[in-house]
Order: C-alpha cells, then sequence, then structure tokens
C-alpha cells in the first residue's frame, strides 16, 4: 500500500471498536504520513497538534473504548479548516492579523470529539474563506494533489489536500458559494454541503453568517454520512441552527442545464465527462432540461449584490483598522461592501425572495438537480494573472445553492488528462441531504470510475494526446518525428464518424488532409503522448495547410489531432472509403 493511499474513517473506527487496531497506532501512522508530505505540500497546514498531545488524545480513545464506551469514530484523525474553531489551536482564517486562540472548540469539533475522532491540525484556506481557488492566503498555496500546476480549489483548499493525500479520514471545510464542492471535484473526493442549519456554525469565523454551512471532505460517501450522522442537530447556542428533517426525493426526474446555457469555458475534456455522467443518471431516472438563468442570476447576487456588505461585516474591524493585513485580492472582493446602501440590501432581498419562489416552482417539474461541480480548472499561473475573473467562472454552478437554501453534495465524474478531477453536483431542496446520499449512492454505482490517478509527488509534468493519421503514424516516413521527441504510444483508434479523409496532391512525403464533415465515416488513426514542450516544438513544425486543431473519437472524447485548412483540398483525392491511411497507402 503506498505510503499516501487514502482513509477510511468507517473502517478504522470499526478496527479500533474491535480491537484489530489501537487509537495509538492509527495515530503513529498519521503522524507518519504528514512528515512524508511535508516534503512535497507543508502548505497544507496552517497549524497542527503536537505529537506528544495526539497520542495522549489517541490513549483515551483507546481507554474509552477498553472501557465499553460506543464511539462511532473511534479513532479516526481529521483535519479542521482554520476558520473552525479547536481549542488549544490558533484560529487565524489565513490572516496573522486576524489570529486568536479560541477557549473553546466549535461544536461541531466537540460532537466529532466525543465520538472518538481526533484533530490533528488546522488547514489552509482562501484567506477569510473568500475564493474558491486555493491561492489566496500568506501561508502558502495548496496545490491540486494530482497535478500540482493545477490549482487545488478553495476556499477550502488544505482540507481537501489532507483528505487527497491519505493524511487524513476526513476533513471539515466550509461552503458559502462552493468552497465544499469545487475542491472537492478537483481531488477526486466526496464534497457533503449540508441544507443550512443541518451541523451548527457556532464557532465558525463567518464569511456571510446567513449562508455558511460546515462540510465534510471525504474518499466514500459512507464516511460522509458517518460524519453527518454525529455532526447534525440542533444547537442552541447557534442562532441559524435549525431542527433536524429529512425530505425525500420521491421522483428521479433529474433537471440539468439546457444544452445552450451549459458553459465549460473551451473545457471540453470537462463537456464529455459531463455527458458522461448523464448518460448514466439517464439510466437511473428521466432527464429534464430546465431554464437556469432565474439560478444564475440569484448566484449573482452572492458577489454582484449587497450579500458583499455581509463579507464586509464579518471582518469590519480589520478592514477598518489594518485593511493591508488582508489579501489584495480578498480586499477588493469584499472592501466595496462598505459603501453599500439599506435601500440595496433591501432591493436584493427583495429580488432574492422572488428566486427563491421560482427555485420551489422548479421542485415540481424536477426532483434533483444534477450540474457540473464547475466548467473547467485552470492552473495556478492563469489563477495568479486573473484572479477575480477566473474565480467567477469557477462558482458559476456553485454560487447559487446557498442563496437559495439547497442542500448539495459533490461526488467524483472522472478526470482530465491532466490528472485533476471533474465532478458533478446534486442539488436538491433543504433537509434533502440523506436522499443525496441514498441518490450519490446509485450513481457511483453506476458510473463505475477509475481509481484516481497517482498523487503527484513533484515528479508529474502535464502531458498532450496528440491524434496522427498519416505520413506520422508508425512506419511511416515521418514517425521519428515523434519518437524523437520521447512521444509514448497511447493506442489505435477511429474518429467520431463525421470526417472525411483526402489524399493531398503533390505532397512530399504523400501526407492526407483529415476534414470534419457531417457526411463523413470513422477514420482510423494513432493516437500519442507528449510533453508540453516536445508538443510545442512539434507543432511549430507543421508545414501548411495542415495544422493542429481538435478532434473527437469514436468513443466522444477528444485530442488534438491534424486537420487541414480549405486549400488542403484543391486536386486532392477523396479517400473516406476505405478508412485511413494505411489502406489507402497498400491500395497504391
Amino acid at each position: 500500500m503506498s505510503a499516501f493511499a487514502r482513509l477510511s474513517a468507517t473502517a478504522i473506527a470499526a478496527s479500533v471498536t474491535s480491537g484489530a487496531a489501537t487509537a495509538l497506532a492509527v495515530i503513529e501512522d498519521t503522524l507518519a504520513r504528514l512528515a512524508a508530505y511535508d516534503a512535497h505540500q507543508p502548505q497544507v497546514w496552517i497549524s497542527r497538534a503536537d505529537p506528544a498531545a495526539l497520542r495522549a488524545a489517541a490513549r483515551a480513545i483507546d481507554a474509552r473504548v477498553a472501557a465499553g464506551e460506543h464511539l462511532p469514530l473511534a479513532g479516526v484523525p481529521f483535519a479542521a479548516k482554520d476558520n473552525i474553531d479547536v481549542a488549544g489551536l490558533e484560529t487565524t482564517a489565513a490572516c496573522p492579523a486576524f489570529a486568536y486562540r479560541p477557549e473553546r472548540s466549535a461544536t461541531v469539533i466537540e460532537r466529532l470529539e466525543a465520538a472518538g475522532a481526533i484533530c490533528v491540525g488546522k488547514t489552509n484556506l482562501d484567506q477569510f474563506a473568500t475564493g474558491l481557488v486555493g491561492t489566496r492566503s500568506p501561508y502558502g498555496i495548496p496545490r491540486n494533489a494530482y497535478n500540482r500546476d493545477y490549482v487545488s480549489g478553495g476556499s477550502s483548499s488544505g482540507s481537501a489536500i489532507a483528505v487527497a493525500a491519505g493524511l487524513v479520514a476526513f476533513a471539515l471545510g466550509t461552503d458559502t458559494a462552493g468552497s465544499g464542492r469545487v475542491p472537492a471535484a478537483f481531488n477526486h473526493l466526496i464534497g457533503l454541503k449540508p441544507t443550512k442549519g443541518r451541523w451548527s456554525t457556532r464557532g465558525l469565523v463567518p464569511a456571510c453568517r446567513t449562508l455558511d454551512c460546515i462540510t465534510v471532505f471525504t474518499d466514500a460517501l459512507h464516511d460522509a454520512q458517518a460524519v453527518d450522522a454525529v455532526i447534525a442537530g440542533f444547537d442552541a447556542e447557534d442562532a441559524f441552527s435549525r431542527t433536524l428533517a429529512d425530505v425525500a426525493i420521491s421522483g428521479r426526474r433529474i433537471g440539468v442545464p439546457r444544452r445552450d446555457q451549459r458553459v465549460f469555458f473551451g473545457d471540453v475534456a470537462a463537456e464529455y465527462l459531463y455527458d458522461r455522467a448523464l448518460s448514466v443518471l439517464a439510466a437511473q431516472g428521466d432527464i429534464v432540461e430546465i431554464d437556469i438563468a432565474p439560478l444564475l442570476e440569484a448566484a449573482r447576487l452572492l458577489y454582484g449584490g449587497p450579500w458583499v456588505a455581509e463579507r464586509t461585516a464579518a471582518i469590519a474591524p480589520l478592514l477598518e483598522s489594518n485593511p493591508l493585513a488582508i489579501d489584495p485580492v480578498v480586499r477588493e472582493v469584499i472592501a466595496p461592501g462598505s459603501a453599500m446602501l439599506a435601500t440595496e440590501l433591501w432591493n436584493g432581498i427583495y429580488r432574492l425572495a422572488e428566486l427563491q419562489r421560482h427555485a420551489e416552482s422548479m421542485w415540481g417539474e424536477v426532483d434533483v438537480l444534477a450540474f457540473p461541480t464547475t466548467g473547467t480548472t485552470y492552473r495556478v499561473a492563469e489563477l495568479l494573472e486573473a484572479p477575480v475573473a477566473l474565480n467567477s467562472n469557477l462558482g458559476l454552478y456553485t454560487n447559487f445553492v446557498n442563496l437559495l437554501d439547497m442542500a448539495a453534495l459533490a461526488v467524483p465524474a472522472g478526470a482530465r488528462d491532466n490528472g485533476t478531477g471533474f465532478g458533478i453536483t446534486l442539488i436538491g431542496p433543504a433537509h434533502s441531504d440523506c436522499a443525496l446520499i441514498d441518490l450519490a449512492r446509485s450513481y457511483l454505482a453506476s458510473a463505475d470510475l477509475p481509481l484516481p490517478p497517482p498523487l503527484d509527488l513533484g515528479d508529474r509534468m502535464d502531458t498532450v494526446k496528440l491524434a496522427v493519421v498519416g505520413a506520422h503514424l508508425e512506419g511511416m516516413p515521418l514517425h521519428w518525428q515523434l519518437t524523437s521527441r520521447g512521444a509514448t504510444f497511447v493506442g489505435a483508434f477511429t474518429t467520431a464518424p463525421n470526417y472525411r479523409l483526402y489524399a493531398m496532391a503533390d505532397s512530399v512525403p504523400p501526407k492526407p488532409a483529415l476534414v470534419h464533415s457531417e457526411d463523413g465515416a470513422e477514420i482510423a488513426l494513432e493516437v500519442y503522448e507528449l510533453d508540453f514542450a516536445s508538443f510545442g516544438s512539434f507543432v511549430a513544425e507543421v508545414p501548411p495547410p495542415l495544422a493542429i486543431g481538435t478532434v473527437t473519437l469514436a468513443d466522444g472524447s477528444s485530442v488534438k489531432g491534424f486537420v487541414a485548412e480549405p486549400r488542403a483540398l484543391t486536386g486532392a483525392e477523396d479517400i473516406t472509403h476505405l478508412g485511413g491511411w494505411r489502406a489507402y497507402i497498400a491500395s497504391r
């Protein structure tokens, strides 16, 4: 087993309860994992519990188990986002000037520890939970666990990485606009965002207090369900806590965005993976396309409306006394709330009430929503260049959920070639949390997703898959241009059935032209994988009238590949009926 194999909360608890393992042994293993991963991404953490204190806590758990006490999370190591109070550790919200040391843990921490779980530390985050990217922290940038060129997602960045890297069995995050769902998608995790008030937020540094939810990242649905069973429940100390209720999802009408409203920002892999997820869901219910414009309007109220002032209120003293202590991007987002008028707030409340009424009527048409968690992902370098605009793109399908009082569960739906995860989010009305878990269980059982790719421990290189159809095929005269660049053969495939193949006139050596056409056929090709630098040098040598574009394969996936300008067809011979270049060469 890999040193960073993911951990199961329920398996650990069962093992400790049965006596097959001890909580102390689990903590020793956890400490070893933490030390090993520190060499790769220490910025996952803002603070950690003292090892001696962790060992003492584990011994106390073992004593409680020996005394016959039932502990549903006996010995399970977990982490908490550093805007959630944990007694004995500072709460910073990723802002050193804001830091304080709480005397008491948040209610969710108290309930978890009463159930036998052990908090090992506080994780990094976008400062004041403002961001969906994980790049806005003075404690460093936690990067995607599977490709460190890419963002981890935020604001619960460190919590997601701690679980994805197998450092803890689960981790608490928070979610106001998607912070407990976006990092789950990017790191192949489950992200449960419960109904507002289902989990107490006493002891949470607020972002938008009326919208905030504490969330959990896990590797499996049963672990998320086990955490919910411990944490959920009314808390008289939390003014926004609600009495538990369970709303069933009786039907299987699955609402999805209309095709013309699906935005993937040019990410063809995300679009393909979403379509594949919908094909799985279609076998379990009826796919119903809906107009999501009202949901998107509600989403815009979060940062484009008066709810920005609620974020301002949460840190108003620091914003007034020491504004330079706040991350510049976070300050840019939050500061405008100071100038908002009460009339803007009330107009926003009125409009949101109208949109909530629309959402209520929507549940008469569909039973659940199944949206992309995000339309795309980005490299860290890209986010640093355009931190607000690209962050906004990531919230397209998430920002409306808390405003409209919905429950949500992010689940994996596949991996891009670069290793980053793509996910879908199942969204239901308030109090449908348990029903969403049941639906997700059915979906994941049918989706039969492969295991996540290997972790990026600093040795991963981004690659590109390239389709070749003619002179670059194995055994053909230009194949050396691939082998000399260390290209790896992926496999022999065919295109989707909407391409035509031509033998260009007067081409030396002979070369084909692949042209997209609705009146086409499947064309044989080979796919190779090159690193970015090698791909770039290869493209630079492609002569006109050929070019490198995007080619769709028969299974619906897309790769880069040779395409042709219209002038390539002058005097060309249509050889589509032969099915590929090898057959044409053989026919000569």
